[in-house]
C-alpha cells in the first residue's frame, strides 16, 4: 500500500498538471470545438440571422445538397483547382528547391525575391491581378497584343476564369513549396550523389533514382500543408471573382460564405462548411496513409 502521503503528493502533482494544460484545453474548445459544434447545431436547424426562432429541421439542409447543382459545380471547381495546382505548384517548386540549394551567385538574393509572392496578403494579391487581368488596361492583354493575339476578357469568360485562378495560385504558392524542398535538400546525405556519380550516372539518373527518392517524405509533407489550404480556396476567388462569372469559379468555401452572408442561409452555409471539413479531412488522411507508405 501507498503511504498516505505519497498519495496525496500524487494528487497535488495530477491537480498541477491539470492547471498547467487547463488553459491550452480551454483555448481548444473555445477555437476548435465550439465553432464545429454551433455550424453542426445551425446545419440541423433552420435559422436566419436576425430572428429569434430557431426550428429543428434533422438532415434537411445535407439533402438539400444532393439536389443542388451549384452546390456540385462548386464541388467540382474546389477539386479542379486543387488538383491542377498541387501538380505544378510540386512540380516547380521541386524544381525551384533543388535550384535554390545549389550555391550560386546571388542566391540569397533570389531566395528573398523568389519567397515575395508567398508572404504578400491574398487581398492584395487579388488587386493586383485584377489589374493585370484587366480586358483594357491590364498587362496581361498588352503582352497579348505584342505577339499578335486577340486580347482576353480573363476573369469575364468562363472558359478562362479557372485557367486564371490556377495561374495566379501557382505564381503565389509555388515558392511556400520550394522553400520546404529546399531546406529539405540540405539536410540529404552527400554519399548516395556521390556514389551516383562514380558509377556514372547523369543528372536526370540522378534526379530520379536518388534525389526524388530521398526527397520523397518532405514532398509528401509540403503537398500535406499544401493541400488542405488548396481545399479551403476562398480569399482570392472571393476578391477576383465571387464565384463568378455565371458560377464559373464557385468554390465550396465561397458558395457556404454566399449562402451565409448574401442570401442569409446559415443552415445551408454551415452544411456546406462541415462537408468541407469532412473533405479536408479526408485528402489530410488519405494524403497522411500515402506519406506512410513512402516512408
Amino acid at each position: 500500500m501507498h503511504h498516505p502521503r505519497l498519495r496525496k503528493a500524487k494528487s497535488n502533482d495530477l491537480i498541477a498538471a491539470f492547471l498547467m494544460v487547463s488553459p491550452a484545453i480551454v483555448f481548444t474548445l473555445a477555437m476548435i470545438i465550439f465553432p464545429i459544434g454551433y455550424a453542426l447545431f445551425l446545419s440541423l436547424t433552420k435559422w436566419v440571422p436576425g430572428s429569434s426562432v430557431t426550428q429543428f429541421v434533422g438532415l434537411s439542409n445535407f439533402r438539400r445538397m444532393l439536389g443542388d447543382h451549384v452546390f456540385w459545380l462548386s464541388f467540382r471547381v474546389t477539386m479542379i483547382l486543387f488538383i491542377a495546382c498541387l501538380l505544378l505548384e510540386t512540380i516547380i517548386g521541386i524544381y525551384l528547391g533543388i535550384l535554390l540549394s545549389k550555391d550560386l551567385p546571388g542566391q540569397k538574393v533570389l531566395q528573398a525575391v523568389i519567397l515575395i509572392p508567398s508572404i504578400i496578403a491574398s487581398v492584395a494579391i487579388g488587386m493586383m491581378w485584377i489589374q493585370i487581368l484587366d480586358p483594357t488596361l491590364g498587362f496581361a492583354n498588352y503582352l497579348l497584343s505584342i505577339g499578335g493575339l486577340k486580347p482576353l476578357a480573363w476573369l469575364a469568360n468562363p472558359g478562362t476564369v479557372l485557367q486564371s485562378l490556377i495561374i495566379i495560385d501557382v505564381w503565389q504558392w509555388s515558392p511556400f513549396m520550394a522553400l520546404i524542398i529546399t531546406g529539405g535538400m540540405r539536410t540529404l546525405p552527400s554519399e548516395p550523389f556521390e556514389a551516383a556519380l562514380i558509377d556514372g550516372a547523369n543528372k536526370w539518373q540522378i534526379f530520379r533514382f536518388v534525389t526524388l527518392p530521398l526527397l520523397r517524405p518532405v514532398i509528401m509533407v509540403a503537398i500535406l500543408l499544401r493541400s488542405v489550404d488548396l481545399v479551403r480556396f476562398f480569399d482570392t476567388v472571393y476578391i477576383m471573382t465571387q464565384g463568378g462569372p455565371n458560377n464559373a469559379s464557385m468554390t465550396l468555401n465561397v458558395y457556404s460564405y454566399l449562402q451565409g452572408f448574401n442570401y442569409m442561409d446559415m443552415s445551408y452555409g454551415s452544411a456546406i462548411m462541415l462537408f468541407l471539413l469532412l473533405l479536408v479531412i479526408l485528402i489530410s488522411l488519405v494524403i497522411t496513409k500515402l506519406r506512410r507508405r513512402m516512408s
